[in-house]
């Protein structure tokens, strides 16, 4: 079949029949009815199946309107419990409800050395810190014995065996006492064992929950003649007594005997 001689061509070719060239729009959709199903390639251009096809198409590519964007449903607050007050009692010594207040540093720094001098216990968190109470790891409590009321006057007569119990967030928490140590502040790899998470291991993974009580040893240290004091007029040792969790049950902030 000879080939159409479209304009301009400059060897034209006999014509044997006559040809209708369709409109460049008819085009584009008979291209699209086809490409769209079997047996439109038989339908004449401009056939309704082509304006159908177009109609169809121009329909289902035009972008939907633009919604409104949902609102991000705030996620609920947790409350940390490093951060609420808890009451420390210890039996065996006459203890009963010394606030203890959580803050983030580490043992007998500034903000805890403060926290002391208002009478009330300190408990550090954080890298160089310890846990809350009843979790797997070491639960620092810091106090004064001489000044500020002295409350941990009586904790070097703590022996193994006698408990001590800590009240927080409508649960008591009761420690078992296991040891004593004895920390030095001229010393950093005393300090680390005592604020390791496993107390006089530094770098061991703990499985159980413990507590370490701290409190100066300066009447000791007075009597053997040594009478080097810090900046925080803390004296060289400290005393520690190092607990494990025992028993867990339900009970307020006044229950704890």
């Amino acid at each position: 079949m000879p080939r159409p001689t479209p304009p301009g061509d400059p060897w034209p070719v006999p014509e044997l029949f006559p040809l209708r060239w369709p409109a460049p729009s008819s085009t584009v959709l008979v291209g699209c009815s086809t490409a769209g199903g079997p047996g439109t390639q038989d339908k004449p251009p401009g056939s309704p199946i082509a304006v159908s096809v177009a109609t169809s198409t121009a329909t289902s590519v035009a972008p939907a309107a633009p919604g409104p964007s949902p609102t991000p449903t705030p996620a609920p607050s947790v409350p940390d419990a490093r951060t609420e007050p808890a009451s420390l009692s210890i039996p065996a010594i006459g203890l009963d409800g010394l606030r203890v207040v959580p803050y983030e540093g580490t043992t007998d720094d500034w903000p805890g050395t403060r926290i002391q001098n208002r009478g009330d216990g300190a408990s550090p968190y954080g890298d160089r810190g310890g846990v809350s109470p009843g979790r797997i790891g070491n639960y620092l409590v810091t106090a004064h014995r001489l000044s500020a009321g002295g409350p941990l006057r009586e904790l070097p007569s703590l022996d193994a065996g006698d408990k001590v119990l800590v009240a927080l967030g409508g649960t008591v928490y009761e420690y078992t006492i296991t040891e004593s140590r004895k920390t030095s502040f001229r010393s950093e790899r005393s300090l680390t064992e005592q604020r390791a998470a496993v107390p006089g291991f530094p770098g061991k993974r703990p499985t159980q929950a413990m507590i370490t009580l701290s409190t100066c040893a300066t009447p000791e240290d007075n009597a053997a003649g040594n009478f080097w004091r810090d900046d925080r007029h803390n004296p060289e040792h400290r005393i520690d007594k190092v607990g494990v969790l025992t028993a867990v049950r339900p009970g307020g902030q006044g229950d704890t005997n």
